[in-house]
């Protein structure tokens, strides 16, 4: 076939089925217009370089375009750079938590305050857990505030023992 003969099949090519590619690739693209337009300007190269689809006496150019179409789309989505970093000016979400590491670190805690004597569990309770105040505490348990101090210093040098013990750092 000569180069004059190709190039009037290929405008052929292009006016009859350009628009209905230029659709499907759009479809294919998910409304992305600019690979779209890389799938169809794809298409039509290999078009141009298969003179058998050039030539439409064997059989529809259509059904060869689009299915070039979809595989160039489909080896778009599998190839590395459609999977490219996107940049932005908005930070991404922050990962929502299931609370596992918190439901965790509860029970270190939990059996960590069981190893504990009862005066310096009672006090950590009171002072950490329930939120009271070292007035409020020393009342509670019919000590002075400084020994409720007292109490809270050393109960949380063993609490952070028993907790190193188990592996758990800071």
């Amino acid at each position: 076939m000569g180069e004059v003969a190709e190039d009037a099949l290929m405008r052929a090519l292009h006016e009859e089925h350009a628009g209905a590619l230029w659709s499907y690739a759009l479809h294919l693209t998910s409304g992305d217009r600019i690979r779209a337009e890389d799938v169809v300007q794809e298409t039509l190269l290999r078009a141009w370089r298969s003179t058998a689809v050039l030539d439409q006496s064997q059989g529809s150019a259509r059904a060869w375009l689009f299915t070039v179409a979809r595989r160039i789309a489909i080896d778009g989505w599998r190839s590395a750079s459609a999977r490219s970093e996107v940049m932005t000016d908005q930070p991404p979400e922050r990962a929502v938590g299931d609370g596992t590491d918190r439901a965790v670190q509860g029970w270190l805690v939990a059996e960590a305050l069981a190893e504990l004597s009862e005066r310096h569990r009672e006090v950590l309770v009171l002072c950490y857990f329930q939120g009271y105040s070292v007035a409020d505490a020393a009342t509670r348990l019919g000590v002075a505030e400084g020994t409720v101090k007292s109490r809270t210093h050393y109960a949380l040098r063993a609490l952070r023992l028993v907790l190193e013990e188990r592996g758990v750092t800071q």
